[in-house]
């Protein structure tokens, strides 16, 4: 069986921002942010959902968001439905 050539459409620089990053949605507040999606398989910690103030257990799928705006400090995990209904229900009185 002869050899595959190799592909020679992939880049080989570094990848643009958003694609490192994650993706930009509008966010709370008409802010622009920054997210990304976790995988289950990669959620080690517990964290807590700013929207319904829920733990978000180990091995959970979730999202992490922060402020497009020097906001990666501000960073918070959510979970999939609070932050697709974030526009709807605000964030909790402890993230604000």
């Amino acid at each position: 069986m002869p050899r595959r050539k190799p592909r020679t459409g992939r880049p080989t620089g570094p990848a643009p921002i958003g694609d490192v990053y994650g993706r930009t949605e509008d966010g709370p507040g008409d802010e622009t942010y920054i997210v990304r999606t976790v995988p289950g398989a990669r959620a080690v910690k517990t964290y807590r959902c700013p929207s319904c103030d829920h733990e978000i257990a180990v091995g959970v799928a979730h999202i992490v968001a922060w402020p497009a705006e020097d906001g990666e400090d501000d960073r918070r995990h959510w979970h999939q439905g609070c932050w697709n209904g974030r526009h709807t229900r605000g964030i909790t009185r402890r993230w604000s």
